[in-house]
């Protein structure tokens, strides 16, 4: 393959706007899977994923700009989830199920409900090759307030991620704290809905997390690592995709997969070579 078959991408507009959303979605993605992972929340970005399709759809009914819709939609979900869970017997991730499934069923009725030019698909699955300068605007003003965000309290949100009595009684707002993470999530995800879609956007709320947190032993690393590896895999999986002729999105949450599985099998042989090395240090002890 010669070089201006492996450079065709970047010469079409539609490649080039989708390399961009790609290098704005990967920062506050990769920011918030490493808060995600560290507080256990995963099942919390799947929920609101989901349940935002009733908003996108009721929006659209009432012909308000559908990202709004998005965001609030996602904001009832979270909360409800949370008065939920907190007044009554039920676990979190089971509230979790219900209401995300729930709201999910909901948003489905409505769109076939309604007649619409807005592909099922393009909401589910993100349609990154029909990015548009609106969409770029968008994300781009949501990841400078989103990942602002996340940069300059990460040192808080750590603190309240691992041990919120602790941040508590070290004089920090903690509800302020919980619902800021809330708002960060659902717009998140807002940014994401042009180039992932509801479904695959767990894929990179989660995957980046994950992977740097086998890769590296410090947050601050972690942050650091899951925005590299993020932005590469969603550039790689975009560049990939033009000459496999697949969609973006989907090859991106595959390449991210195969990172996490390289990522958990180097930690495992590490592992297993560090219990090595203390077994024969504690054997020489006794000899």
């Amino acid at each position: 393959m010669d070089l201006e078959t492996l450079l065709l991408p970047f010469r079409f507009p539609f490649m080039q706007n989708a390399f961009l959303i790609c290098l704005i979605v990967a920062v506050p993605t990769a920011l918030l899977s490493c808060f995600l992972v560290m507080k256990g929340w995963a099942l919390m970005g799947d929920a609101v994923s989901h349940a935002i399709l009733p908003g996108i759809v009721l929006a659209y009914i009432f012909g308000i700009p559908l990202l709004i819709g998005a965001f609030v939609a996602g904001m009832v979900c979270a909360l409800a989830t949370g008065y939920l869970s907190g007044n009554s017997r039920v676990k979190q991730d089971t509230v979790m199920g219900v209401v995300f499934s729930g709201m999910f069923g909901l948003g489905i009725v409505l769109y076939v409900s309604i007649e619409s030019n807005a592909h099922l698909d393009h909401i589910l699955f993100g349609n990154m090759l029909g990015v548009g300068t609106a969409d770029l605007v968008t994300s781009g003003a949501i990841t400078i307030v989103v990942g602002g965000a996340l940069v300059l309290k990460w040192k808080d949100l750590v603190l309240h991620s691992f041990d919120a009595a602790q941040a508590k009684a070290s004089g920090l707002p903690v509800n302020l704290l919980h619902y800021g993470l809330l708002t960060a999530l659902s717009l998140t995800i807002v940014a994401t809905l042009s180039a992932a879609g509801l479904i695959l956007a767990i894929g990179l709320l989660i995957a980046p997390g994950a992977i740097a947190f086998l890769l590296v032993r410090t947050f601050g690393k972690m942050l650091w690592v899951a925005v590299l590896v993020c932005m590469l895999a969603m550039l790689g999986g975009t560049y990939a995709s033009f000459f496999l002729d697949s969609a973006p999105a989907p090859t991106i949450i595959l390449i991210l997969s195969a990172f996490f599985l390289l990522a958990f099998v180097r930690r495992l042989v590490l592992t297993r070579a560090a219990s090595r090395r203390s077994v024969q240090a504690q054997m020489q002890a006794g000899v």
